[in-house]
């Protein structure tokens, strides 16, 4: 087939669901050329290429990464045919005016389904996702990790790709002590999610090329007995799983059937967790349970709370405070409220300090990138440079403490001069089912 006669390709991602549906659909299909990739909600992903080491034969000169805003130009340059969409925690309504500006210039829009991307795992398989960025997926992980391996389990754990770095570098990437985070240069945002697993003494894998990253997994040195896909955003998973569990957030009722894919989540669930009842509006509750309903009426409901452990309380009582949280749940996940910000309130905080007045370089550009943070400080760490930023607007705000609602030990990556005290939080189920109620079939089928 000549390269004429292949239909055109643009990908429109944001170095993670892109490149996986690159991966399992398109490298080496003749009947496309993935003539480019565009990039969102990631810093200092566009200009870069996806190598030709991990793009195959059919693309020697690997291919290039634009950014999104380009997307009408784009499509005449290149005379593609057809965009797809592939990257995920956005709105109806931005997953639609993306397709208008497609669309208006003269391509296909696509949303490609699971059939065509989900991969076949040889070992059993058990999946966490969520209808949006900050709903609880990795606590939710943790919980279903730590009561398999109590059953005597060996779990693998992978996590939805977080490629900041050298591609090639991070076709696959194993962590099994915290010393490996180094040895990977890991972000902040990648420590986030691999230390809880690491510290919990199972080994956790990522990496770009999710078919050979699952193969090492299953044949892991360790021993595998069950992988435990980590879902990111409200992505569904790379994976086929045997036991689909999505979590839900009362915090905000009504998103769960209006965000870009995790109503997919939602309707593909065997489980779904209602997690943070302990500290949402219970109307807002109703609303979730009523959608669930409606959409999945045959999945098992579990209700849960997101229970908060505060190291040092007297670091907040009375005090100024200034709140670290999760960046990616501030940014594109859009939370106003956080788990910093709910044991500052618990343990008497005399008040929250806003930290815009007082940021700098890139975390200047993420508050003008996202005005409606608020008064919290993302932790933003894509880069030396963003950590570097992060040390110096903490060091700059005029606050007595610091409270650190980040999954990893941030003292150790950045420099706090301040007094600061750490915010731990887990899944605690209430009431039945509880997790262990839902795991128990799942378990006896591997033991058989």
């Amino acid at each position: 087939m000549s390269n004429t006669s292949k239909r055109k390709i643009i990908i429109i991602g944001a170095a993670g669901r892109d490149f996986h549906n690159f991966n399992t659909f398109y490298r080496g299909n003749e009947a496309y050329d993935v003539v480019a990739f565009t990039a969102a909600q990631i810093p200092d992903i566009a200009g870069r290429k996806y190598p030709a080491a991990l793009a195959g034969s059919l693309y020697p000169d690997g291919i290039p990464i634009y950014a999104q805003d380009d997307l009408e130009k784009l499509i005449k340059e290149l005379g593609a045919d057809e965009c797809v969409f592939s990257y995920s925690d956005v709105s109806y309504a931005t997953v639609m005016g993306i397709s208008a500006r497609v669309n208006a210039a003269g391509a296909d829009f696509t949303l490609m389904g699971y059939k065509n991307t989900m991969l076949k795992s040889t070992k059993p398989v058990v999946a966490v996702g969520a209808i949006r960025t900050g709903c609880g997926k990795s606590q939710t992980s943790r919980r279903i990790a730590e009561a398999l391996m109590a059953k005597g389990l060996k779990v693998i754990a992978i996590r939805h790709p977080m490629p900041y770095g050298d591609l090639v570098a991070q076709k696959v990437q194993r962590f099994a002590t915290i010393e490996d985070l180094a040895t990977h240069q890991c972000t902040i945002e990648e420590m986030e999610e691999y230390e809880p697993h690491i510290a919990r003494g199972n080994v956790i894998y990522a990496g770009v090329d999710y078919e050979a990253i699952l193969r090492a997994a299953e044949n892991d040195p360790a021993g595998c007995d069950v992988i435990l896909w980590d879902g990111g955003n409200n992505d569904f998973p790379f994976y086929k799983p045997d036991l689909m569990v999505t979590v839900v957030d009362p915090h905000r009722p009504g998103h769960e059937l209006s965000y870009y894919p995790g109503e997919v989540t939602l309707r593909i669930a065997d489980v779904v967790v209602i997690n943070k009842i302990d500290s949402a509006d219970f109307d807002d509750i109703q609303t979730v349970r009523s959608n669930i309903a409606k959409v999945n009426p045959g999945a098992v409901v579990v209700d849960a709370a997101s229970t908060l452990e505060v190291d040092k309380p007297e670091v907040i009582r009375g005090k100024r405070v200034l709140v670290v949280e999760d960046g990616p749940t501030l940014t594109h996940g859009e939370m106003k409220i956080g788990a910093g910000i709910v044991a500052a309130r618990r343990f008497g905080a005399a008040d929250i300090v806003d930290p815009r007045p007082y940021v700098v370089g890139k975390l200047a550009e993420t508050f003008q990138i996202y005005p409606n943070i608020g008064k919290l400080l993302p932790a933003m760490g894509y880069g030396q440079q963003q950590i570097d930023d992060l040390s110096a607007t903490i060091d700059r705000t005029d606050c007595d403490s610091v409270v650190i609602a980040t999954p990893i030990d941030l003292e150790r990556i950045v420099k706090i001069s301040k007094p600061c005290t750490r915010v731990t939080y887990n899944l605690q189920e209430i009431g039945r089912p509880d997790m262990d109620d839902v795991l128990e079939d799942f378990i006896a089928k591997i033991k058989k």
